[in-house]
């Protein structure tokens, strides 16, 4: 038996533009039934989905692919957790807080941890997929019993519960306390451990200014102290890498840690998989399809949870929720682009501003190659990728400007009203539709759905994979471009780093790219240029390095030692002071 999930994106659903293919083909409705009709409040279809047989025809004629239909099996209905109204989206089963441990939420961006996140917390109220008649708490108790949930929601219910949140959007602090950062934590510190975060976050050169004159790291940083400092029973972070670079990210997974160690409860967010398997002790896979439906997996270990993310399939519960699965190549490619043509060489580069300098090693990309580009933030690594791509000039240093460079910035712009097609349309001088660069840029991207949305009401992941897109569909040699997995989620993440490793080998381009993901990076790159340094005040760049040599040399600076996975050969990074740890670091082998 199944039951029918019917979900209706409302921004791209737009009848006015459209036949009213949906309603006109739906055989159901050619039966005499109202299977779809037009809303009359909101001019928007409306999808019953009692009557509906499934067939899937009217996602296949919406012009928008507005529409999505899936059969679920029956045994989920009594699992429903939440639902926003009718088609839209809904939750099935719920995450359980463990005290003294950091549980890791994996999945896709639309899965519904953001509900989650503020059910748990009381934000929420459940109401079990009864979005007409919500229940009262005596039934969703009676829901829970039995259950380690059930003593949850009986402290929310009573007003017990005290909850303490890292939001995602980490700017919105600035829009909404106005003072320096000391003054914030201070404001919530009720642990009185404010100076030991200030400390274990790297935030002494920032508490002193103003929120508003933050940049995103130390706003995300500040953050994460701010919801450290709070007394609270459980705490949840929502993507705490974001902005950071590979050393902070590792402070702020002790910070989440040591919280557990006191006996609190802890949720984490997170899309940087290297982040996730070192700070997390359980792992809660969420899967389904984005924006219609989000179900919550059992319990699982770190390593099993994020193999299985990976593998697409839950044995637990015989269900596989992805046609494909994501492997990682052992394989170097050490001395494997000697040979070949030289797209890019770069003499010695320098760069001086009133109070930071950075110099970066002569070096050459070659054709099919992907050059990673990996250090600390403010050590000058956008500044030398702008200086190669010729829209900053050096001090010391020329680049050969004969070849075409395409840049995909660090910060992305959303503040213009125009819709995705009119951008792909100027970055690619017409883009034709079934064209060979859509079949073979666009749509592995799967941003062809987004064609008629505006810039403007894209969301971070959304514009980031918009942006990528604009970037290789230029006709260039050299595809340069600035974090590219920032706000992506982890199957984006893998399938970017794939792809940009297809495009370039195949069509014997060439790429550099800055990232703080160390997955993505030793996923995708032939070769790395490492950054050393004191931020802000001054940045060295080495030569383009083979990876092993590069990887080893980073790891070592970071006191981190990697290991493989024997099932799925993802990274993993060992945990301190294991015994692979004190083998590797003993052997100065601290990359595999």
């Amino acid at each position: 038996m199944t039951q029918r999930v019917a979900v209706l994106d409302k921004e791209l659903c737009q009848p006015k533009k459209c036949g009213l293919e949906c309603i006109k083909y739906c055989p159901v409705n050619k039966s005499g039934a109202d299977c779809i009709v037009l809303n009359e409040e909101t001019n928007k279809a409306l999808i019953d989905e009692d009557i509906c047989n499934g067939c899937g025809i009217c996602v296949k004629v919406c012009p928008f692919e507005a529409i999505t239909i899936v059969n679920l099996a029956t045994e989920l209905a009594t699992d429903k957790i939440h639902q926003y109204g009718q088609n839209s989206f809904r939750l099935y089963k719920l995450p359980t807080p463990k005290k003294g441990q950091v549980i890791g939420l994996l999945g896709r961006n639309g899965m519904g941890k953001s509900t989650v996140i503020n059910i748990l917390s009381g934000n929420l109220k459940p109401n079990l997929g009864k979005f007409d008649e919500p229940p009262e708490w005596d039934e969703i108790l009676k829901f829970y019993s039995g259950t380690e949930l059930k003593s949850h929601f009986e402290k929310i219910k009573d007003g017990q519960i005290s909850a303490s949140i890292k939001p995602q959007q980490v700017y919105n602090i600035a829009q909404v306390f106005d003072g320096t950062g000391k003054e914030l934590l201070e404001k919530y510190d009720e642990r009185g451990i404010a100076n030991q975060l200030i400390k274990a976050l790297d935030l002494k050169n920032s508490v002193g200014q103003n929120v508003k004159e933050l940049s995103g790291g130390e706003l995300q940083r500040l953050a994460v102290a701010v919801t450290s400092v709070k007394d609270a029973d459980f705490y949840f972070f929502d993507e705490p890498s974001s902005y950071n670079d590979i050393y902070q990210r590792m402070g702020v997974a002790r910070v989440i840690q040591n919280l557990a160690k006191t006996g609190k409860s802890v949720m984490v967010v997170e899309h940087d998989l290297t982040l996730l398997d070192y700070v997390s002790d359980l792992i809660e896979v969420l899967y389904g399809v984005s924006s219609a439906y989000g179900i919550v997996s059992g319990v699982l270990s770190t390593k099993v949870g994020i193999n299985v993310f990976l593998d697409g399939y839950l044995p637990s519960e015989n269900i596989r929720f992805r046609d494909k699965k994501f492997s990682f190549d052992v394989s170097t490619t050490t001395g494997q682009f000697l040979e070949a043509e030289t797209v890019i060489k770069y003499p010695i580069l320098e760069k001086k501003y009133s109070t930071f300098s950075v110099t970066v090693e002569a070096g050459q990309v070659h054709k099919g190659e992907v050059l990673g580009i990996l250090g600390a933030n403010s050590l000058g690594k956008t500044t030398m990728m702008k200086m190669i791509a010729n829209v900053e000039k050096p001090d010391f240093g020329s680049v050969d400007t004969k070849i075409k460079i395409a840049y995909k910035p660090q910060y992305l712009s959303n503040d213009i009203d125009i819709d995705v097609i009119s951008v792909l349309n100027k970055a690619n001088e017409g883009l034709v539709e079934g064209s060979q660069e859509e079949e073979q840029i666009v749509e592995p991207l799967k941003i062809k759905k987004l064609y008629n949305k505006s810039i403007k009401n894209l969301s971070g992941g959304e514009l980031q994979k918009v942006s990528i897109v604009t970037c290789l569909l230029q006709k260039a040699d050299l595809y340069a471009l600035d974090e590219p997995s920032a706000f992506l989620d982890v199957e984006d993440r893998i399938a970017v780093a794939k792809f940009i490793q297809r495009f370039t080998r195949s069509y014997e381009k060439s790429a550099m790219i800055i990232d703080h993901d160390v997955q993505l990076l030793d996923l995708v790159s032939d070769s790395m240029v490492i950054f050393e340094g004191t931020p802000g005040i001054n940045g060295h760049a080495s030569s383009p390095l083979p990876k092993v040599e590069s990887m080893n040399k980073f790891l070592k600076s970071l006191d981190i030692t990697f290991r493989r996975d024997e099932k799925s050969q993802r990274p993993r990074v060992n945990k301190e002071n294991s015994r692979l740890d004190k083998i590797q670091k003993a052997e100065s082998n601290f990359y595999y």
